[in-house]
């Protein structure tokens, strides 16, 4: 019924300004529209929607995340714009943040001015 059909993402903030400036000047994001209820922002496959609310408690694990056809070449952008990489105890991540899970993947997390997790996977 779906599967053809184009995604949708969501994340909140409590933060609209800095959201704003985080998805649109560091991560690149084409803003789409603004309204009192959210920022739009189109990405290559799906749009996102980011909710504005008054509160936002951050999920703990990975709300968001791309698909990368070269991970450290995102990882090396993100580290310019001064945005760290979050590490896990129990994963072994390299120097940079970057785990290599069991099928070979190669993952990376961050997070937006809420707190949300985002990833990179390659």
């Amino acid at each position: 019924m779906l599967a053809n059909e184009q995604v949708m993402a969501f994340v909140a903030t409590s933060k609209p300004r800095e959201a704003l400036e985080f998805y649109r000047d560091v991560l690149g994001l084409e803003l789409v529209s603004e309204d009192p209820f959210a920022l739009v922002f189109q990405t290559a496959n799906a749009t996102l929607r980011i909710q504005k609310t008054q509160q936002h408690e951050p999920l703990p694990y990975t709300a968001l995340g791309w698909k990368v056809g070269d991970i450290s070449v995102i990882v090396s952008a993100l580290a310019a714009k001064q945005v760290p990489l979050e590490r896990f105890a129990g994963l072994e991540q390299d120097a940079h943040g970057v785990w290599t899970a069991p099928s070979g993947a190669k993952i990376a997390w961050f997070k937006d001015p809420d707190g949300n997790v985002l990833s990179l996977t390659e």
